[in-house]
């Protein structure tokens, strides 16, 4: 009756006698982990990574924090991160400073704070970027930077002798920001037994500090240098010493650990072509790397993006990343090798060229041709996340030898099947289970403050 309906050998009949070409398990979540790739590594002993520094006198801005949205406020605590908060210890009257401030809107391009003004509030940014410019010597505002979320300005008033505001601070953009009356934080100051004498103590240990200290704010080293000399020469040479940080920062190895389970019956069984643990055991390596390489980006105690400087964070002139943005990111560092953004972030800034008429380089890294802005490569890395429409872009100098970002891991780990990454055999229970224990052990220091930068609120959908 078949052949009756056919003139040859049906698919359908044909196809158990075949055996079809099988691929081993695709995986999409793998991406170019590019980080991870040319980031140099440090085998590091005993799971601590110690920085050692030369000691750093001067007291370092961070941060502000703010709780809300419509109604914005300033986290009481976060303004210790203010220098002239630092050693005010004592939470209450920094939340009572904080909740003296008051909510101002400005509209793109209005003028915050004029230059040469008498200067009378702290401004906290909550939304938006300012940007601040001095009186340049040929009749041309010479501009300063620009500021975004979390940054401040004007706290320089507060102390006894101050002058008139010598630069003014305008709105890129429509700005909500936070500020807060000297007189207030005065008020709140004098009212406490403890700290009516804060402001005058703050400001000669400030102007002690400032004695102390290189351009950096290390201790400084007390060098001749020939200046004032005597006619005879018989001057006297300083003795001096080089101080180390007391209290160095030490990282710990981050552990990535997951247990794979497998059943005897498929790992005895369903093991041609391909074996069954060893595909497992690749597609669950290749997911704690990826895990890996977010966490060396987001974590919140050791990644990138938390623990870049102050000093070291800039803001994008209007919202997407232009050639003027990536210039000023670059010139905070001596000898960048590498910047890592979002491919939409690379996306934004080739548009921003091709709109000035300008085309990045390009230069060889790993035997291809890259992407490039004055000679440093900008490699994509899909961990530095898009949120809202904006992201970061990051600039990083490696290695221990420039004092760079390292990479920690810790090499020959039993049952070690790639550097720092271990498959334990962890027996089999009463229903035939299998289970292995992989794990990965990292980290990431930053040597020193300039080694990395961060690009904050880049624009990726501005056409």
């Amino acid at each position: 009756m078949i052949k009756d309906l056919f003139n040859s050998l049906p698919q359908e009949q044909a196809r158990p006698l075949t055996t079809a070409q099988k691929t081993r398990p695709q995986m999409e979540g793998i991406s170019s982990r590019n980080l991870l790739k040319f980031l140099p590594w440090v085998n590091v002993q005993g799971g601590r990574y110690r920085v050692n520094r030369r000691r750093i006198l001067d007291i370092r801005p961070g941060k502000v924090k703010f709780d809300g949205d419509v109604t914005p406020t300033i986290a009481g605590p976060s303004l210790a991160q203010m220098p002239t908060f630092r050693n005010l210890n004592n939470d209450a009257i920094l939340n009572q400073i904080a909740a003296s401030g008051m909510v101002e809107d400005y509209a793109k391009d209005d003028i915050i704070v004029a230059l040469g003004d008498v200067p009378t509030h702290i401004y906290y940014i909550f939304k938006g970027k300012v940007s601040f410019f001095e009186e340049g010597i040929h009749n041309y505002d010479n501009k300063l930077g620009t500021s975004g979320s979390g940054f401040y300005f004007g706290e320089f008033g507060l102390l006894a002798g101050h002058p008139n505001v010598p630069y003014r601070a305008r709105a890129d953009t429509n700005v909500k920001v936070i500020k807060i009356a000297y007189t207030d934080i005065n008020n709140i100051l004098n009212n406490s037994a403890d700290y009516n004498t804060y402001l005058a103590d703050h400001k000669l240990k400030i102007e002690d500090v400032i004695r102390k200290i290189n351009r950096k704010g290390e201790s400084r080293l007390d060098l001749y240098t020939g200046k004032g000399a005597t006619e005879n020469g018989e001057d006297t040479i300083p003795t001096t010493f080089a101080e180390y940080d007391p209290n160095p920062r030490e990282y710990e190895l981050h552990s990535g650990q997951t247990i794979l389970k497998i059943h005897s019956k498929v790992a005895d069984l369903y093991n041609s072509p391909y074996n069954q643990t060893e595909e497992q055991v690749r597609l669950t390596v290749e997911e704690l790397r990826e895990a890996q390489e977010d966490e060396m980006i987001n974590n919140k105690d050791f990644g990138l993006l938390n623990n870049v400087d102050y000093s070291q964070i800039v803001h994008t002139e209007s919202g997407p990343p232009t050639p003027n943005d990536m210039d000023e990111l670059l010139s905070k560092r001596r000898k960048t090798q590498f910047i890592f953004a979002h491919p939409k972030a690379i996306a934004a800034f080739t548009r921003e060229c091709t709109k000035v008429g300008i085309y990045p380089d390009t230069v060889e890294v790993d035997g291809k041709q890259t992407i490039a802005w004055r000679g440093v490569p900008i490699l994509t890395c899909n961990k530095l996340k898009v949120v809202n429409g904006v992201t970061s872009i990051i600039a990083l100098r490696v290695g221990e030898e420039d004092q760079g970002v390292v990479g920690l891991y810790q090499m020959g780990l039993p049952d070690e099947i790639e550097s720092s990454m271990s498959v334990r055999f962890m027996g089999i229970d009463e229903k035939a289970i299998i289970s292995y224990l992989i794990t990965n052990y990292f980290s990431v220091a930053v040597l020193v403050p300039d080694a990395l930068g961060v690009m904050e609120n880049v624009e990726v959908g501005a056409y």
